[in-house]
């Protein structure tokens, strides 16, 4: 198993709980659309700077060929941002996560069972254990929020 994927991905989990925390601490101060849009530019700014300096591998200039369906993540990306940082504004960093993870999982199982993303993957009785397991921690941790 190539593990480097999954540090990556417990790299982004971390990252997200922090950020979301700060990005909920600024929309307190500057308003909660406000503080989606300044997480925006501060993103949009890094990210000029990592492709000005040539340090990506991919070509920009391919855009045109992508599917009208791979933009969608700009917009999703508002929600998220948004959304992360309303609910644990509201309820805390772990009830918001723990609400966030619960439909993020069952979200990626139903993405992954339909192929979408090409890993086709079927559900069988240990995945559906899981689910379920999970399911019931997730409601023990957000019984009282």
């Amino acid at each position: 198993m190539n593990i480097w994927p999954l540090i990556i991905a417990g790299l982004a989990g971390g990252s997200m709980a922090v950020q979301g925390v700060l990005n909920s601490i600024l929309g307190e101060k500057i308003g909660e659309i406000e503080a989606t849009f300044v997480v925006h530019v501060i993103a949009t700014a890094l990210l000029g700077l990592v492709l000005v300096s040539g340090l990506s591998g991919g070509n920009l200039r391919n855009i045109g060929t992508a599917p009208w369906f791979g933009f969608l993540g700009g917009p999703l990306s508002v929600i998220i941002v948004w959304g992360v940082l309303t609910s644990i504004a509201k309820v805390g960093a772990a009830s918001a996560t723990t609400a966030i993870l619960t439909v993020q999982i069952l979200t990626a199982l139903a993405l992954d069972y339909f192929g979408v993303t090409g890993q086709k993957a079927d559900i069988g009785i240990t995945k559906a254990v899981g689910v379920v397991v999970f399911i019931v921690g997730a409601y023990l941790l957000l019984r009282e929020a």
